[in-house]
C-alpha cells in the first residue's frame, strides 16, 4: 500500500499592511505556534488548530496601530490558501463535516462541504454583536469576516449559525470551535472513499 502524500502547506503574503508566514499540516495532532500581535485571534486560531487536528503555526506582523482589521483579515486569507494548497486534488476525503458546539451559555454550529465553490451563510449573532471589543483588539465583526476569507480562499462552503450566546468572548470561540470540529471531519481521509468525493470527479 502505498504512504498519502503530505498534507502540509506553506504560504507567505506581504503587503503594506502586513506579512503573514504560515505553515500548516492537515494530519497533525492539534499542535501550534501563533503570533499575529493581536492575542484574542491568538487565541481563536489556537482553538482551530487544536480542534481540528490540524498543526499550525503563524507569525504575522502589520498596522495594528490603525486596527487590527488589516492583519486578521490577511492572516485568514493565508490559512485559506494553505488549506486549500494542502487539501491537494482532495482525494480521499470525507468532504462533509458538521459538529454543534458549547461553551458555556453560548452554543454553535457549523457545517463544511469541502465542495471546491467558496460560499459562506453565517447567522444568528445577536444585534450589536459586531461593535463588541474583544480582548482589546478584535471587534466582533471580524469573526465572519474571517470565515468568509478563510471560505473563498479555501474553497468551502461553510454555515455558521449561532444558536445561542450571551458572552461575546464564548460566541466568537463556540463559533471557531464548531467550524474546527466539521472542519476535522470534512478533512478527514476516509478508507471508504476511492478517488474524489464528487459525480463531476473534481472537487
Amino acid at each position: 500500500m502505498s504512504t498519502p502524500a503530505p498534507r502540509t502547506a506553506s504560504v507567505r503574503r506581504a503587503t503594506s499592511e502586513s506579512t503573514i508566514e504560515l505553515e500548516l499540516d492537515l494530519d497533525g495532532t492539534g499542535r501550534s505556534t501563533i503570533d499575529t500581535t493581536v492575542p484574542f485571534f491568538d487565541h481563536l486560531l489556537t482553538a482551530f488548530a487544536k480542534h481540528s487536528l490540524t498543526d499550525l503555526t503563524v507569525r504575522a506582523t502589520g498596522d495594528t496601530h490603525i486596527d487590527a482589521h488589516h492583519t486578521v483579515e490577511d492572516t485568514a486569507i493565508v490559512l485559506g490558501q494553505a488549506i486549500r494548497q494542502a487539501l491537494g486534488d482532495k482525494s480521499g476525503i470525507s468532504r462533509y463535516g458538521d459538529a454543534l458546539v458549547p461553551l458555556d451559555e453560548a452554543l454553535a454550529q457549523a457545517v463544511v462541504d469541502i465542495s471546491g465553490r467558496p460560499y459562506l451563510v453565517h447567522s444568528g449573532e445577536p444585534a450589536g454583536y459586531e461593535f463588541h471589543l474583544i480582548g482589546g483588539h478584535f471587534t466582533g465583526s471580524l469573526v465572519r469576516h474571517t470565515f468568509e476569507a478563510i471560505a473563498f480562499h479555501a474553497g468551502l462552503t461553510m454555515h455558521v449559525t449561532l444558536v445561542a450566546g450571551r458572552d461575546p468572548h464564548h460566541i466568537a470561540e463556540a463559533e471557531y470551535k464548531a467550524f474546527a470540529r466539521a472542519f476535522r471531519q470534512a478533512k478527514a481521509l476516509d478508507p471508504l472513499v476511492a478517488g474524489i468525493p464528487s459525480t463531476k470527479g473534481a472537487l
